[in-house]
């Protein structure tokens, strides 16, 4: 990603959530802030960017929001001289150390919204992600998200830029966590393009995360979905080769692995699990930290990591959970059992026909010494994957096979 990127995908979120804060019109302030952004890769990429990138843009919306209302001055008269009495956002107006991301994630998961709303409308106005995107990390199409987040940017019009009350809390943050954790995953293995991971993404959600965790001193899921981010991104420099080709777990070199991070997660993953009663985030977390602590595959936990999947298939089960606990099974009671949990999985709408049981499948498979199911369904998962590094990888795996 080009220096003018990173600071596109760093300063329109904030951007955003600083024009909603001050006028609360979120549909007009997305609006106002694509045509600053439209501004921003002209005159960045020929003048440089800017020593305050987030003032900049706000300034420039805040200019286009003026110039659409006294475009429609008869139907906007109220809403235009409120408008001009306020304060312009120039960048001199705006501190960089600000940020109201969290309370702009707050808003997109505002109870009025569904929560598949919420999440679509979240990934992308502060996650950043294309409609496409969203649509891949959702597992539905482009044409539903797209209404998703059109719906719901009229469903909150007007709606408070507060963090949510007491009352509230419980319903809100678990919204919240779920985008977050999508978000994440988009970056740590993206849907689709020529790179593995989207680091500038991964490492956004780590950082509203953080912001979250400091908001409002959650000690439990919130505690446990940061740890989860931490000891996952801890590996980043592993999963890939000088080319960028894919390493998968068994392969890679631990010594790359961030050994501070690892620490740091791990003990936020001890703290959380003393606080209380434990919830999915937690228990990933926990699975995390097992994988991070060992020296190799081969002298993994695989009991311990079998039983977190156990008590987290009872208190939130899913296809992917059970895609990961069928991983631990075949390591604890042989490939063939693994496999029978993943054909399970077959009939499911949403992973029924994905890449990653495929990808699962055809490496158990190849564990059992089945190397043509193993291939046939490594064709099915190459089939099925928009990412580049993804299907060079499976391709290496088809050609190894073949030999």
């Amino acid at each position: 990603m080009s220096e003018l990127e990173a600071a596109i995908r760093a300063a329109a979120p904030r951007a955003l959530a600083a024009l909603v804060r001050r006028y609360g019109v979120f549909d007009q302030c997305e609006d106002a802030v694509q045509e600053a952004l439209l501004e921003a890769f002209v005159q960045w990429r020929a003048n440089g960017v800017p020593e305050q990138p987030i003032g900049w843009l706000i300034s420039v919306a805040a200019r286009r929001m003026m110039d659409g209302w006294r475009r429609d001055n008869a139907r906007r008269q109220r809403e235009l001289n409120d408008f001009l009495r306020a304060p312009d956002p120039a960048p001199e107006d705006y501190h960089e150390d600000s940020d109201d991301t969290v309370r702009l994630l707050v808003l997109c998961c505002h109870p009025a919204l569904t929560p598949a709303s919420q999440i679509a409308l979240t990934l992308r106005s502060v996650g950043g992600l294309t409609t496409a995107e969203v649509a891949a990390a959702l597992l539905v199409s482009e044409t539903t998200v797209a209404q998703r987040i059109s719906r719901a940017k009229r469903q909150i019009a007007g709606a408070s830029f507060e963090l949510p009350t007491a009352d509230e809390y419980d319903v809100r943050m678990r919204a919240v966590l779920q985008v977050l954790y999508l978000i994440f995953n988009e970056g740590h293995t993206a849907s689709a393009g020529d790179s593995l991971q989207r680091v500038d993404l991964a490492e956004e959600a780590l950082r509203i995360t953080r912001l979250l965790c400091q908001a409002t001193g959650e000690a439990g899921e919130v505690a446990g979905l940061l740890a989860l981010m931490i000891l996952t991104h801890a590996r980043r420099d592993a999963r890939t080769g000088p080319g960028g080709n894919l390493i998968p777990a068994d392969r890679q070199d631990r010594s790359r692995w961030y050994a501070d991070e690892i620490a740091q997660g791990i003990s936020i993953v001890e703290e959380t699990l003393r606080s209380g009663a434990v919830g999915p985030y937690q228990l990933e977390a926990a699975i995390a930290a097992v994988h991070s602590e060992a020296d190799s595959v081969e002298t993994t936990d695989w009991e311990q990591i079998a039983g977190l999947y156990r008590i987290l298939e009872k208190i939130d089960p899913s296809p992917m959970v059970t895609l990961g606990s069928a991983v631990a099974v075949a390591m604890t009671d042989g490939p063939d059992a693994g496999i029978a949990i993943v054909e399970g999985l077959a009939d499911d709408r949403y992973l029924g026909d994905h890449h990653r049981r495929l990808s699962v499948l055809a490496h158990l498979h190849e564990l059992a010494g089945r190397p043509d199911l193993a291939r046939s369904n490594y064709l099915a998962a190459l089939e099925r994957t928009r990412n580049t590094a993804e299907q060079n990888y499976l391709r290496d795996r088809i050609a190894h096979l073949i030999r």
